[in-house]
């Protein structure tokens, strides 16, 4: 069988789709060796961005930009037209980052991240707002079979589009097995020392976006500073759209020389911040998944996070649930964590297994079962 797997994601450096992309495709290779598999990507190509393992792999390449590529896609759905010629021959095309070509010759998989769009308009800038409401009905329907990545993401999107719920097959994403406990205690008072200034601090990665809800994370500091607590705040985590008011709510509240924006951070640094934190907290208002709480329990924080989307289904009981628009309740739980060594000891046992269910190596051996009934259909 070949299969053509959209990494373009992965080349233009997005960071929780590219992750999801580079992951699973990392394991398909390494799982099916009787595949034969193409990257397919689209505007501009950064061969550096893929890992090592994929780079010798073939590919194909529409050298048109995202937006261009985009409305060329969604026009080719509203008119009936086939975009075969643009990919190579393939039994099989898996598109990974909500945009799918229509395609007479292949079978198609289409993943589903989330339906942010739908619950939050007003968190997308209006362009992209506008694609998605129009073409997102099209590649649902187009598609052979749905991967969504949790149960939460398949009940939005039977919710919204009245699809079958047989199409849509749950497949968790994974953690990387690198992402483990760090006990070294030099190695957490380097992290310390690099990120936080030598002070205590609470930590947040992903994306600076609205819907990561920060400037609540920012107002739960500055009660915890009220309270007396010495802590920073670190958020890891580059600008995403619509980001000024998260660095202006900073300065409107006179935190922000409590605050560290440290950008991107190397994976090989994410294990000793996580051991280094005295709490990781993460009060998103909406996600398809949730990587990065998932990440801070595999590597030992104890975690606090928001009782909303599939973050319960992600973090089980591994985790301290919180309304995310309750700040005093944030604080509340974030404090009592920060306070009780006996309490913290037990989130880390519990995180560090929970994490243990969600690997690559099943998310690619499930992905391989999808494919396999998608092709045995006429």
């Amino acid at each position: 069988m070949h299969i053509a797997v959209d990494v373009s994601s992965v080349v233009h450096r997005k960071a929780g789709l590219g992750r999801y992309a580079a992951a699973l495709v990392e394991q398909l290779v390494t799982q099916d060796k009787a595949g034969r598999y193409t990257l397919f990507t689209h505007g501009r190509f950064d061969a550096d961005a893929l890992p090592p393992a994929l780079r010798a792999l073939p590919r194909s390449h529409v050298p048109l930009d995202p937006r261009p590529w985009r409305m060329g896609v969604w026009l080719a759905h509203a008119l009936g037209v086939s975009l075969d010629r643009a990919l190579p021959r393939v039994d099989l095309f898996h598109a990974t980052e909500h945009l799918l070509p229509p395609l007479k010759n292949a079978k198609t998989v289409f993943t589903l991240h989330d339906l942010i769009f739908q619950f939050f308009p007003e968190y997308h800038l209006p362009l992209n707002r506008w694609f998605l409401v129009n073409a997102m009905p099209h590649f649902l329907r187009r598609a052979d079979a749905i991967i969504a990545v949790s149960e939460c993401t398949k009940r939005d999107a039977i919710y919204f589009y009245n699809l079958p719920p047989e199409k849509i097959t749950v497949i968790y994403e994974g953690v990387n097995p690198a992402l483990r406990p760090v006990d070294a205690p030099e190695l957490i008072d380097q992290a310390r020392v690099r990120y936080a200034h030598g002070q205590p601090f609470i930590f947040f990665l992903g994306t600076i976006e609205p819907r990561k809800n920060i400037p609540t994370l920012i107002d739960t500091l500055r009660v915890l500073r009220a309270r007396g607590l010495p802590h920073r705040l670190l958020i890891a985590g580059r600008k995403g759209w619509l980001y000024r008011g998260v660095f202006e709510h900073a300065r409107a509240t006179g935190m922000e020389n409590e605050i560290d924006f440290l950008d991107y951070v190397p994976d090989a640094d994410l294990p000793a911040l996580f051991a280094a934190c005295d709490a990781f907290v993460f009060p998103s208002l909406y996600e398809g998944f949730g990587l990065p709480p998932l990440e801070a329990l595999a590597c030992g924080a104890p975690v606090v996070c928001s009782n909303t989307s599939s973050l319960p289904e992600v973090v089980g009981d591994a985790a301290v649930l919180v309304d995310p628009r309750d700040v005093g309740e944030i604080a509340a739980a974030t404090e009592c964590v920060i306070g009780d060594p006996s309490r913290r000891a037990e989130l880390r046992a519990r995180g560090i297994a929970q994490a243990a269910q969600f690997s690559w190596e099943r998310a690619a051996r499930e992905t391989l079962q999808v494919y396999g009934r998608v092709m045995a259909t006429q």
